[in-house]
């Protein structure tokens, strides 16, 4: 059922973000991640099916977010890349989700046309207290910026963290500190607010 359900998150996350945006019309624009499975990165179909679900929505490519995992990239490093240049020409963008967990190879990973590097909550957790995890995380982001990409800290649970991740240069974060998931509804007043609030977008 991994295929069908595929197609349907992807339609399904594009017609959300294209409806946030219709009912926010001067930003900021949020978008909106997908993951990939393995077998959807496999199907030759994926292009296609990504191309259509923006074309049906109206959806602007750049705020269509691709989530990979560092497993995932690894299984047919050739053949994976060919797929997301395709994604890249597209205009959707592309992150290595769940970073620091699989076993890139660092000499593959700067082959990889992606935009973000998402660090493992399981890292993240304890930066604030435990200088190996610190090391680990200000490491990545050090290689990512050098390869030309942002970095998201997933699991961000405390302002501690939080401000830690910012004294090591980390762009974006994600987590429980900033709020619980939300239904659809409840996320639009979230980016009312913070239209309101930042009128030239999200606070950094």
């Amino acid at each position: 059922m991994i295929l069908p359900l595929g197609r349907w998150a992807i339609r399904e996350a594009c017609r959300q973000a294209r409806e946030w945006h219709e009912v926010c019309p001067d930003g900021p624009y949020p978008n909106v991640s997908v993951n990939l499975s393995a077998k959807q990165v496999e199907h030759p179909d994926l292009i296609e099916e990504v191309a259509e679900a923006l074309r049906e929505t109206g959806l602007t490519p750049g705020a269509l977010e691709l989530e990979i995992t560092e497993s995932v990239l690894m299984e047919d490093t050739a053949s994976t890349i060919a797929t997301l240049r395709r994604l890249k020409d597209l205009g959707v963008e592309l992150s290595i989700d769940d970073f620091g967990t699989g076993y890139s190879s660092l000499s593959y990973l700067k082959r990889f046309p992606v935009d973000y590097l998402k660090i493992d909550r399981s890292i993240v957790e304890g930066i604030e207290r435990d200088p190996k995890n610190a090391a680990v995380v200000e490491a990545a982001i050090t290689l990512a910026h050098a390869l030309g990409e942002k970095v998201i800290a997933e699991g961000v649970q405390t302002e501690e963290q939080l401000e830690r991740l910012r004294q090591m240069g980390c762009d974006l974060a994600q987590g429980h500190h900033f709020s619980e998931p939300l239904p659809s509804e409840a996320a639009l007043e979230v980016f009312r607010e913070a239209a309101r609030k930042e009128p030239d977008g999200y606070p950094t």
